[in-house]
């Protein structure tokens, strides 16, 4: 039976590991990984095979012959349930089959006659990286804590690309550092019995969307219930939030069947259309066990509050750090009210709606159909019928959609109706941004294109899938600053089961003009009211992010002194000055700066983590 490290108990909600193979010289480079608080677990011969840092609550292990399983994360099986799978093992394949099946937010690790494998999630939520250090084919969870062993820099070219607004798969999904391999979400990998040879396996394939909508809600709804339990079922106290939209009001509904004492928080928001706070009293009045935290919306941060004081160890530039404050702020106040973990309801704009871009091929299979509709979003969304023509004609293979976005990186923004009908938003830079860096932008966009496959070939499913896996690598650092803020923060709408119960309903009843994700409706009927799934729009943070941009500016001007960006040719340190003393100028409330403050908000963070690094 494998040992913990004499310092176990850490804090949950930051589970993080290296996994070595069962070899003698990994042993040594295992050695490197040790830091203050870390646990190690071990093979069969007692070498290191997990190195990292997790709380008791968020690892399940078991053994049998010469296998040997790791769940790590947010998983309610049982180590009965893995030992016996481990026992009847043969072959590493044989796995997909398990990581199919479990619910939950996890990454599987298993080790079987000196061959390693490990996985993450779908979603991307939880990623898998690795790298060859002094021989020995090392995996981990972040990326970072690989190129920290190698004593890597950030590669210059992966932070161009990483400027570009936005930038686009596959390109997001690669590691800052060169020598660091990402693992796409949908692969797992297997490091052979000599600690070296390394290749990628496929695990997951999205569903075809071909459901009916009245079959697949009961399957949603147990998606759904599931991922709730696998975070209310210890009971205790949990947090929910509850802006009294449909995806947080349905997580809140379903918390309130658990054995937890749910805290519902509403942030009301600042602007006076906003109805936030009537929808969430809406919904309170079913709701009479469950404790409602109503915050002042005055004190809410506004966004870029704090760019400044960020100190996050993070492994990748985020937008996140954009609304960092406003995602942190209430959590000391939840955990002082008893939760162990706070449920949002991010993910349910991903999974519950989708791409208007299914209508490309809908127009091709079901073209009455799919006319009828067009001419609902047209109206919606006040498309131009040349605009709209043009877009369902573009008949564009993927790569060669990325290619020829390779050239038009300064031009002016394509019109909405080509983003929503198309393989997604096309690149571009600005202004701030140098030639040399748009070279390297360019040059990894065109090497992009002469290999890439959509993530699927039907385009709006390629979309929908790109959006989730954007969106979680922000959910991903928010989750690690949730967790050093004191309270674990969960997103079940990112479950893999429930990404899969959504993306097989049929796109026809998954998207509408007429109504507001259907699906989810339908889904929760039995167990949100009726009169709390009326509603049929959301609230926008817009006003906070325009108040953000002029009462930041300081910080923002006091963020371009002394630029590392700048430092590294990327970006012209002067025109991003001269931008910050005008926050309202034309653009910037379309948040094209994101992507910059990103970029330069982690260096700065990495030097700083640098420096305190003994």
């Amino acid at each position: 039976m494998t040992e913990l490290h004499e310092s176990a108990g850490t804090g949950p909600g930051d589970a993080h590991f290296a996994v070595f193979p069962d070899r003698a010289d990994a042993a040594a480079v295992a050695r490197s990984f040790s830091r203050p608080g870390s646990r190690t677990l071990a093979h069969a011969s007692g070498r290191p095979w997990l190195a990292g840092h997790w709380h008791d609550d968020e690892i399940v292990t078991a053994s049998a012959g010469s296998a040997t399983l790791a769940v790590i994360g947010c998983c309610p099986v049982e180590a009965d349930q893995l030992r016996r799978t481990a026992a009847r093992l043969r072959d590493l394949a044989e796995l997909d089959a398990l990581a199919r099946t479990l619910p939950g937010s996890f990454h599987l690790v298993a080790a079987l006659d000196g061959q390693v494998r490990v996985q993450g999630t779908a979603s991307g939520l939880r990623l898998v990286f690795h790298t060859e250090i002094d021989g020995v084919r090392v995996a981990a969870s972040r990326a970072d804590t690989l190129a920290a062993a190698l004593g890597l820099d950030p590669d210059p070219q992966e932070l161009a690309v990483r400027l570009l607004w936005p930038a686009p798969y596959p390109l997001f999904e690669t590691s800052l550092w060169r020598p660091v391999t990402a693992v796409p979400p949908q692969d797992a990998v297997i490091v052979a019995a000599d600690g070296r040879t390394v290749r990628h396996t496929r695990w997951w394939t999205p569903p075809e969307p071909v459901r009916p909508l009245a079959e697949a809600a009961p399957l949603i709804r147990t998606a759904l219930e599931e991922a709730v339990g696998a975070r209310t079922r210890q009971g205790g106290v949990v947090s929910c939030d509850l802006s009294g939209g449909l995806d947080s009001t349905s997580i809140c509904f379903l918390a309130d069947r658990s054995p937890a004492h749910v805290v519902a928080s509403t942030w009301p928001g600042r602007d006076p259309a906003d109805t936030d706070l009537e929808w969430a009293q809406r919904a309170m009045a079913h709701l009479p066990d469950v404790e409602h935290v109503v915050w002042d919306a005055d004190a809410s941060p506004l966004v870029y509050e704090d760019l400044l004081g960020i100190d996050d160890l993070l492994d990748e530039p985020t937008i996140g750090v954009m609304d960092r404050s406003r995602v942190l702020h209430h959590l000391p106040g939840l955990a002082a009210r008893g939760s162990r973990v706070h449920l949002t309801g991010i993910g349910g704009d991903h999974v519950a709606w989708c791409s208007d871009a299914y209508y490309h091929r809908l127009l091709r299979t079901r073209p009455l159909f799919a006319l009828r509709q067009l001419r609902g979003y047209r109206a919606l969304w006040q498309w131009p019928l040349g605009d709209t023509a043009r877009a369902l004609a573009d008949s564009r293979p993927y790569g060669k959609w990325l290619a020829d976005g390779a050239g038009r990186l300064r031009g002016p923004l394509p019109p909405s109706v080509a983003t929503s009908l198309g393989w997604g938003m096309a690149p571009r830079l600005f202004d701030w941004v140098t030639p040399e860096a748009e070279r390297m932008a360019r040059r990894a966009l065109l090497d992009a294109a002469a290999t890439a496959s959509p993530l699927h070939p039907d385009r709006g499913l390629h979309a929908d899938l790109e959006q989730i896996r954007s969106c979680t690598r922000v959910i991903r650092q928010w989750d690690r600053m949730a967790a050093r803020a004191g309270l674990p923060m969960a997103s079940p709408f990112f479950d893999d089961r429930v990404i899969e119960a959504f993306l097989a309903v049929r796109p026809s009843e998954r998207v509408t003009p007429w109504q507001y994700k259907p699906v989810l409706s339908a889904a929760m009927r039995s167990v949100v009211p009726d009169d709390c799934l009326r509603r049929a729009n959301k609230a926008t943070a817009a006003m906070d992010a325009a108040n953000g941009l002029r009462q930041h500016r300081g910080d923002l001007l006091t963020l371009w002194e002394g630029s590392r960006l700048e430092a590294l040719g990327l970006v012209d340190g002067a025109e991003l000055r001269r931008l910050a003393q005008r926050p309202t100028s034309p653009g910037l409330s379309d948040a094209i700066l994101y992507s910059t403050i990103a970029a330069e908000v982690w260096l700065r963070g990495l030097s700083h983590s640098h420096a305190r690094t003994p």
